[in-house]
């Protein structure tokens, strides 16, 4: 089958991601993800693969492939993780966990690049549009700023 010119993932509690094709409305490919259920989803600036935020782990899917196995996974959080994406050119990935973390993993290279200790579970990241800091939310109602360059927390509100 042709991929779709324009593709939604979805994923929840079922331990199921599926593919749609947005136009028609089909489910036209479904991944069992049984380690956990799925809390995020983020699909890379390329379009080639999806990022799958689980417990406490994150699986890497190729889009295009009917594999049903993940070709990467990031495995050093130790609780839920909740947040997950992409810098615009794809080279790194961002996550956070309830484990009280925000890490980077260089999607090139095994392994967490850098971690950050937010003192909280973190329900949200999101990169700035200057691609040099991140934002984070945590279940205590605290929002840090993570400045990349420096590789410290530039502003606690």
């Amino acid at each position: 089958m042709t991929q779709p010119s324009v593709i939604l993932a979805t994923a929840s509690y079922d331990h199921t991601i599926r593919f749609w094709e947005a136009k028609s409305g089909r489910c036209y490919r479904t991944i069992q993800y049984p380690d956990s259920q799925v809390n995020r989803l983020e699909i890379t600036p390329d379009k080639r693969y999806l990022a799958a935020a689980g417990n406490p782990h994150i699986r890497l899917f190729d889009i295009n492939s009917s594999s049903p196995q993940p070709v990467m996974s990031y495995d050093s959080h130790t609780n839920n993780v909740m947040a997950v994406g992409f810098q615009c050119d794809g080279k790194w990935m961002y996550s956070g966990s309830e484990d009280g973390t925000v890490k980077i993993w260089d999607l090139r290279a095994p392994g967490c690049q850098r971690e950050y200790e937010s003192r909280g579970a973190v329900n949200t990241v999101v990169l700035h549009p200057n691609q040099t800091e991140l934002i984070s939310g945590d279940q205590n109602g605290n929002i840090r700023v993570w400045d990349l360059t420096a590789n410290s927390c530039s502003c606690e509100l």
